[in-house]
């Protein structure tokens, strides 16, 4: 069993910057797909990004492309989502998934086996 935990949310100002970090433990971490959803209150959950195993492919959603950075570290078992430029329209529950068994890096979530609890990202305006 994978368990996944994200770390580094938190309030901050529009245009300001937050790094999110999500620890892998209980698995083969280089063996996965990486992703980062988030959920706003009363809305559905979307993709953010996603990072291949071997970091050959980076996806981004359109709405943070520019502005976030996914990154991992296959020797630390963490995978990373670097916010810049936040906007208000940012917040939510951000969350990080693994996925074990695409070749590629899946857009949906039930593509992905594994979750982590979430982590709270408010802008302010």
């Amino acid at each position: 069993q994978v368990q996944l935990v994200e770390s580094g949310g938190g309030l901050v100002q529009a245009g300001g910057s937050l790094r999110l970090s999500c620890a892998a433990s209980g698995g083969i971490f280089s063996g996965y797909n990486m992703g980062w959803f988030r959920q706003a209150p009363g809305e559905e959950r979307e993709f953010v990004g996603g990072i291949s195993r071997s970091d050959a492919s980076i996806l981004y959603a359109d709405s943070v492309k520019g502005r976030f950075t996914i990154s991992r570290d296959n020797a630390k078992n963490t995978v990373f989502l670097q916010m810049n430029s936040l906007k208000p329209e940012d917040t939510a529950v951000y969350y990080c998934a693994a996925d074990v068994g695409s070749l590629g890096v899946p857009t949906r979530d039930y593509y992905y086996d594994f979750w982590g609890q979430g982590t709270q990202v408010t802008v302010s305006s």
